[in-house]
């Protein structure tokens, strides 16, 4: 992992947000806040650029973690942030009236039910919805596509899961957000590293012996060969697969060029 000088990184991160923002003619913002370890830092970012013109969405549903709730709010109250509560109970009934719904289309619609949410108050209050995914998140593809992956700029998108965790201690977020499973709470019990199968330590060092090594993290047949041996290649399958099958979700739409 590179060593950060992160007094310096949130100088840099405070002016890109304050620069992105006034380029797109927008004098606010808002984010959406669950009481994770990355929308805590993206809160704390806004809330350094841009004071009371930044404001964090929470959006609980009856299956969130009352813990990351709690979390939420006691990030708003330690740094006095601006914030709405707009449970998602009226929308999980009409979810649950559906045909065959199981917990990953719940867990989909609730993540694109808060970003239609959060541009809804972008809308009203003339605010950029910024975001608060990963680079590890981004690389595999974990995270819903117009969902949690929307928005209109991201601070964090370029730093992997390990790094944040770092960052977090600098920035003094509480305790309570660093030390708990990092989980999109989309579901009862739902965590990140149950369901990618790996600690993102793990995830982490092989993707960036990927970035360090090879020039195309998306030739994956080729990233195979030049490090296989340095890694499980049970781990190594698993996350090129991931990163190959997904990285679709990464890319503007294909138009038609009607030439």
């Amino acid at each position: 992992m590179p060593y950060y000088d992160w007094e310096e990184k949130t100088i840099q991160l405070i002016r890109f947000l304050q620069d992105e923002v006034e380029k797109k003619g927008f004098k606010q913002v808002v984010y959406g806040l669950s009481g994770g370890l990355d929308s805590a830092i993206v809160a704390t970012l806004c809330h350094l650029a841009f004071k009371d013109k930044a404001k964090a969405i929470l959006m609980p549903t009856s299956l969130s973690s009352k813990q990351h709730f709690e979390d939420a709010l006691l990030l708003c109250k330690t740094l006095s942030l601006k914030y709405e509560i707009i449970p998602l109970n009226a929308y999980e009934s009409i979810f649950n009236s559906y045909e065959e719904m199981n917990k990953e289309r719940f867990g989909n619609l609730c993540a694109r039910t808060r970003m239609m949410i959060l541009y809804d108050c972008s809308f009203r209050d003339q605010a950029l919805v910024i975001g608060t995914s990963n680079k590890t998140e981004r690389l595999l593809g974990y995270g819903t596509l117009y969902g949690d992956l929307a928005c209109a700029i991201n601070p964090i998108g370029d730093f992997y899961k390990t790094e944040l965790f770092e960052y977090a201690q600098y920035l003094k977020i509480p305790q309570t957000i660093i030390e708990k499973k990092p989980s999109a709470d989309l579901y009862e019990n739902q965590n990140d590293e149950d369901e990618l199968g790996y600690s993102y330590q793990e995830i982490d060092a092989l993707l960036q012996k990927i970035n360090e090594k090879c020039p195309n993290i998306y030739n994956t047949s080729e990233v195979f060969d030049i490090i296989k041996n340095e890694f499980c290649q049970i781990l190594l399958k698993k996350i090129l697969d991931r990163v190959k099958k997904n990285h679709f979700k990464l890319e503007q739409p294909i138009v038609f060029l009607n030439s």
